[in-house]
């Protein structure tokens, strides 16, 4: 397993901030119908919720209760798992883009944490978790430059790369990815993180014949 550790400005912001690590081998490709009957069958239950109550789930709000510790406007910096639930509230459903990139996705609206997945290849040195400087910026996935200062994101020896709203495209898992890390932001003392670590596994295994599967819960 790489080398994660938090930092103390996470610690002193949030002290109920755990992180849930997974790293594997995979092979990545479009999602087989079984994986996107799954997620379509989750989203087409989540799609009943009130555009309202997006951003009520448990694990939602304490990412929001975190953001605003660290001095991020949740409202203008939604987590990842917000910005979907509030997506698919508003009947504009989720894109498909892998396998990987597809379970991380169902899982996080399932559960309500912000979660990523990252190309290992891609990533250099020990990785520390922690609180952005105010002007740190990087490319997004699909999007123009993020702000990511104030954040809590993860830095490697080549600079920032993922965090609960967003990440960059240097680490984006793609088809010819080998070997992944998916990381489940938490500030809820990290509960459910085993069984949800289990979980992972499995379906990475199942859909994306993942070996070599290693977990940690960092706390």
């Amino acid at each position: 397993m790489i080398s994660v550790s938090i930092d103390p400005n996470i610690r002193a912001c949030c002290p109920n901030a755990v992180l849930g690590l997974l790293q594997c081998h995979v092979s990545v490709h479009p999602a087989d119908d079984t994986l996107l009957a799954l997620l379509n069958e989750k989203i087409a239950a989540l799609a009943e919720t009130e555009l309202s109550q997006a951003n009520k789930r448990e694990f939602i709000q304490s990412t929001r209760r975190a953001y605003k510790a660290l001095g991020k406007d949740p409202n203008r910096y939604r987590s990842s798992a917000e910005a979907m639930c509030r997506r698919i509230a508003k009947e504009r459903g989720l894109y498909y883009i892998n396998n990987v990139v597809d379970i991380n996705n169902y899982l996080s609206i399932s559960c309500g944490y912000s979660m990523g997945t990252y190309d290992l290849e891609q990533i250099h040195g020990n990785l520390v978790w922690k609180r952005a400087p105010e002007d740190c910026v990087y490319q997004g996935i699909g999007k123009d430059l993020i702000h990511i200062g104030c954040l809590p994101v993860l830095f490697d020896a080549d600079g920032p790369f993922g965090n609960p709203t967003s990440d960059s495209t240097r680490t984006m898992v793609t088809e010819s990815t080998k070997e992944i890390l998916m990381v489940f932001y938490t500030f809820q003392n990290g509960q459910e993180l085993d069984q949800l670590l289990e979980l992972a596994a499995n379906l990475l295994t199942a859909h994306a014949q993942a070996t070599n599967i290693e977990t940690q819960i960092l706390a």
